[in-house]
């Protein structure tokens, strides 16, 4: 099979995980990314994992709570990790091999992040879920996703959205907004186009690290997205 992309960091939200629910893992939605995870491995490509944590925990808003912010990041970091463990457990549901590493040390339940074993878990075939962040406050999951996925050389950022790619406008908002097919990272700082947050976005601006922004719901979309398909909006230099 000829593919467009051989190794891939594929971006999860939290939320993505709530399903229809207003918090918390929905088992059919752990069930559809496992299964199409699985599509990718047996295409051949290696394939790695950030996940977000805001369907449990969001440390950004845990200030309204009382929170001081470096405690609520380190919370939200274990919300990453709760939901690292239910993606690895649905994975190895369908027979796909993975390794958890966590960017904060708890050895019992994940490795810790070594970039060259890392690396080596890929070229073994195995799903490699990078969880808690970068395992620093004031960094979210997306600046977490692009240092991951420059660090083990990735062709691609897979950013699974609810939405099919990026929109001049706010799309359910504005009904004549325009989708963009390809879109320059200039463009999107010039027009403030909503893709990643600024840290993670110039990290993959200046590493030349593509970014596709893609409806991650619609099944079979991964696959046709590595095998070259113009899916969603494909964000380059």
């Amino acid at each position: 099979m000829s593919l467009k992309y051989k190794r891939v960091l594929l971006k999860l939200s939290g939320e993505s995980l709530m399903g229809d629910q207003q918090f918390g893992i929905d088992a059919q939605m752990l069930k559809h990314y496992a299964n199409e995870v699985k599509f990718l491995i047996e295409a051949g490509v290696q394939v790695a994992i950030v996940i977000g944590g805001g369907n449990i925990f969001r440390g950004l808003s845990a200030g309204k709570s009382g929170i001081e912010r470096v405690q609520g990041d380190y919370m939200g970091m274990m919300a990453t990790v709760i939901n690292g463990m239910a993606l690895q457990s649905a994975l190895e549901g369908v027979g796909v091999y993975t390794r958890l590493i966590s960017a904060i040390e708890m050895k019992e339940i994940c490795e810790p992040y070594i970039r060259r074993r890392a690396i080596r878990h890929l070229e073994k075939g195995r799903v490699v879920i990078f969880g808690a962040g970068t395992g620093s406050p004031y960094f979210t999951t997306d600046s977490a996703a692009a240092l991951r996925a420059n660090e083990i050389a990735a062709d691609v950022i897979l950013k699974g959205t609810r939405v099919d790619g990026v929109y001049s406008a706010d799309p359910l908002k504005f009904p004549d907004a325009t989708k963009f097919d390809v879109v320059s990272f200039k463009k999107v700082i010039q027009d403030n186009l909503k893709v990643m947050d600024m840290t993670a976005f110039t990290l993959c601006q200046e590493n030349d690290l593509p970014i596709v922004i893609f409806d991650v719901s619609e099944k079979g979309n991964m696959l046709k997205l590595v095998k070259g398909e113009s899916i969603g909006t494909l964000v380059i230099n």
